[in-house]
């Protein structure tokens, strides 16, 4: 058997920091989004979450970026084939939607009826984009039934994070948390 190195078996800092900086900003955006119409508090982070989802496509662009250029540690040697399917689909689905999220929000707010541009947190203004009522009507379903996905796959792979960690007892959640350096046990061998 292998043993894996730390430095071999751990998501670069820039990774972790892409990954939870947009997962805290994706559940924020989340509770708003679904919570805003039932919760009247909610109503007035509306702002905030239009700001926010600009904000989550832009790191998700970068984070794409660098994913593409950067290798993901594997995943445990002996990990079932329809697993590391199920992975590798669910984290794609997961970029997706981080970037289909916020260009059917942004397009929502950009159409013919809107009379306010779209303020990133009272900073500036972003640019609406030129879409049709039509395109706009369509976002709006889009974008509600796009953030029901998202908080699917969000729990999907939460509970498979704690199903690493608690019952199969690997190093796979482990290699994403921040400040750790814990990488792989002894003898847990991995593949690339």
């Amino acid at each position: 058997m292998m043993r894996s190195r730390t430095d071999t078996a751990r998501y670069s800092s820039v990774a972790i920091a892409f990954h939870w900086t947009i997962a805290l900003l994706v559940i924020v955006n989340l509770v708003i989004g679904i919570g805003h119409e039932s919760i009247p508090a909610l109503r007035a982070w509306m702002g905030a979450h239009k700001a926010i989802g600009i904000t989550v496509l832009a790191l998700t662009l970068a984070r794409v970026a660098w994913r593409l250029t950067h290798r993901p540690p594997p995943l445990p040697l002996g990990t079932p084939a329809w697993e590391r399917v199920a992975a590798h689909a669910t984290h794609w689905s997961l970029y997706a939607l981080m970037l289909a999220m916020p260009l059917t929000g942004w397009a929502l707010v950009s159409g013919p009826e809107s009379t306010r541009p779209l303020s990133w947190f009272g900073l500036f203004d972003v640019p609406l984009l030129p879409v049709a009522g039509a395109t706009a009507d369509a976002a709006d379903k889009v974008h509600g039934l796009l953030g029901w996905l998202m908080l699917a796959l969000v729990v999907l792979h939460v509970a498979a994070a704690l199903r690493h960690h608690l019952i199969l007892r690997d190093h796979v959640l482990a290699r994403m948390m921040p400040g750790l350096h814990r990488g792989a046990r002894r003898g847990d061998a991995i593949v690339r």
